[in-house]
């Protein structure tokens, strides 16, 4: 759970005849990750010609399936061989066909969807121009010294137009009205129509343009438009049959070909990296769990007889870098791990901080939104959302939780401080003690982070910068002797020297660290070494005075309440409770999300930058895909 799982590296050499059934083995396996193969003897990848045929046969099935419509999900059968190269060109030769076949079938479908999408247009207009009861072939001549407009206008606009283009020699005549539109005909001197068109314009007028196949008595294109349909319709039967019969034709095969590609997949994965070979031969190179190794073994010979070599090796120092972090969770911490993965992937070895970013974030987040009310209402919100969002309610349902815990512990319920004693504290009658609890959990909370850092350091080992950096020993003896010295001289104890001489020693070894390890002047080394010093002790209090925050979000959630309280005493009884209870639903949206995203910011930035590289590499085993 801390850790990455042990890993080795195998090498599996075989004839690259049989690489696509010893990729298919390791799918099956669903715990090898392919690898970067190291031997520079064996330079050619005899995979791509695969990989290459088999993206193409993917995306033509895909492509088919589409059209196909549903297709039931082949199970793999016990025995089942990957494809050979020759047999994915056969494949994506039967595919092409198939394609060109149904191509037609599909452009004729294409065709007549876009008649039924052009008949129902026409259909529109027309029912906007049925209560016209005149030729429009005859109303709408381009020639002639008469212009005549169809459209419509507001309601509101109608006698004002009408006003204006009576100044003008046009008429307007009504002939439907819908809603607040008036459908209309406009007609007048053709050599006055561009000035009719202005004012139109500025009345908020739609023209309504008539297609040629409604240019006749909207009678006449009614009875043509229902024929129009039978006609299209009946293709569109015709169409129909003939793509189930292409459908039904061709399923099986296409069920077929979708095994087939599944089966093949793994290679033409493993080609892009774990695949190399010379000649005939073929090696297929990635990572597996060191306990499983004998497992693996066991399988490969059972499958091969033998006809194999398998290299089982430590990784190198040199391979550290590359090599994937494997990281087992229970299920109740999987929804934060994809919180820590926006930040980074934990290094081969490294301390993976998932639980105790899990426990701090929630932890935190309580501390500063603690109310049982409140909190009552994150969890019940969260399960409502489940069904949408899955296992990250979790988190949701968890800081809802933590929060009820701390409402407890405060004594606050939908921001009232008096129906409940509080527990423990209450931020509203001790703020300076809950600011002195905060500062304190954060000094805890940076000597982990410095006592984790430590412990990469010597796993990725750099004993010195584990020992005498600022981010090491070094550092935790300067940090713990300083904020010693503080607490006492607060405290009024006699104990601060002791303290300070411990504080004096760890920035003095960070001093000579940093000296030591910058190869400049003297001048530039001592300016370098000065100010990363001075930095080293900076950054250490200022991220601790960071957790304030913990405490002054606490006292922040106690005053929105009694600011909520405050404006809704002035208030009758119906508004006293309105302002009470949207008071708290903003508190909640609005101070919730922010609490949220500040307890992130605690843990990204006082935390992780501090010990967590990030930059890992995830092992994303090779698996059968898309098979039930």
């Amino acid at each position: 759970m801390f850790r990455a799982e042990p890993l080795v590296k195998i090498r599996l050499h075989m004839l690259a005849s049989e690489a696509a059934d010893a990729a298919l083995e390791l799918a099956r396996f669903g715990i090898y990750s392919p690898a970067q193969h190291q031997p520079q003897i064996l330079r050619e990848n005899p995979a791509l010609a695969y990989r290459e045929a088999w993206l193409e046969a993917e995306a033509r099935t895909v492509k088919l399936a589409e059209r196909c419509g549903s297709l039931t999900d082949p199970s793999i059968p016990e025995g089942a061989e990957a494809p050979t190269l020759l047999d994915l060109e056969e494949l994506n030769s039967w595919l092409k066909e198939v394609w060109v076949t149904c191509l037609a079938a599909y452009e004729g479908e294409a065709r007549i969807a876009e008649e039924i999408r052009h008949l129902d247009a026409l259909q529109e207009t027309l029912g906007k121009l049925e209560h016209l009861n005149v030729d429009l072939a005859h109303l709408l001549r381009p020639e002639g010294l008469l212009a005549v407009n169809i459209g419509s206008l507001p309601a509101t606009s109608a006698k004002r137009v009408g006003e204006a283009l009576s100044m003008t020699g046009y008429i307007i005549s009504n002939f439907d009205t819908v809603a607040d539109q008036i459908y209309a005909v406009i007609a007048g001197p053709r050599d006055r129509h561009d000035e009719v068109r202005g004012v139109l314009s500025q009345a908020g007028w739609r023209e309504l343009p008539v297609p040629e196949e409604l240019r006749t008595h909207p009678r006449t294109a009614h009875a043509w438009l229902i024929e129009e349909r039978k006609r299209v319709e009946q293709l569109n039967l015709a169409e129909c049959a003939a793509l189930e019969t292409l459908r039904g034709k061709y399923r099986s095969g296409l069920e077929e070909a979708r095994l087939r590609v599944e089966l093949g997949r793994p290679l033409a994965e493993a080609a892009v990296s774990g695949v190399r070979g010379q000649g005939a031969l073929a090696s297929l190179s990635g990572w597996v769990p060191r306990r499983r190794a004998g497992e693996l073994k066991e399988k490969l010979e059972e499958r091969f007889h033998g006809h194999y070599w398998l290299n089982i090796e430590e990784a190198g120092k040199q391979e550290a870098p590359t090599i994937p972090s494997l990281v087992h969770y229970p299920a109740w911490l999987t929804p934060f791990v994809p919180l820590v993965k926006s930040y980074g992937i934990p290094r081969y070895g490294e301390f993976d901080p998932t639980l105790p970013f899990a426990l701090t974030y929630l932890l935190l987040f309580g501390a500063m939104f603690g109310d049982v009310g409140h909190g009552a209402v994150l969890v019940l919100f969260s399960i409502l959302l489940y069904r949408r969002l899955g296992k990250t309610t979790w988190i949701g349902i968890a800081a809802g939780g933590v929060s009820m815990l701390f409402g407890v512990l405060y004594g606050s319920v939908f921001g009232f401080e008096d129906m409940i004693g509080p527990v423990w504290i209450s931020p509203l009658h001790d703020p300076i003690q809950v600011l002195s609890i905060a500062v304190a959990f954060g000094v805890g909370f940076i000597i982990f982070t410095l006592l984790v850092n430590t412990f990469n350091r010597l796993v990725a080992g750099h004993t010195a910068e584990a020992l005498f950096d600022s981010g090491g020993i070094a550092g935790l003896l300067f940090y713990l002797g300083a904020t010693g010295g503080i607490a006492s001289l607060a405290s009024g104890s006699a104990i601060a020297i002791p303290f300070w001489l411990m504080a004096l020693a760890g920035i003095a070894i960070v001093a000579i660290y940093k000296w030591l390890e910058t190869d400049a002047s003297f001048g530039e080394r001592l300016l370098v070494t000065s100010i990363e010093t001075l930095e080293t002790g900076i950054n250490l209090f200022a991220n601790t005075l960071s957790f304030m925050r913990v405490g002054a979000f606490s006292l922040n959630h106690v005053a929105l309440a009694l600011a909520v309280f405050t404006l809704a005493s002035g208030l009758g009884s119906a508004g006293h409770w309105f302002t009470i209870i949207l008071g708290n639903i903003v508190i909640i949206v609005l101070e919730g999300g922010i609490v949220a995203i500040q307890a992130l910011r605690l843990m990204y930035f006082e935390g992780f930058s501090r010990f967590f590289s990030g930059d890992g590499n995830e092992f994303v085993p090779l698996k059968l895909m898309g098979i039930k």
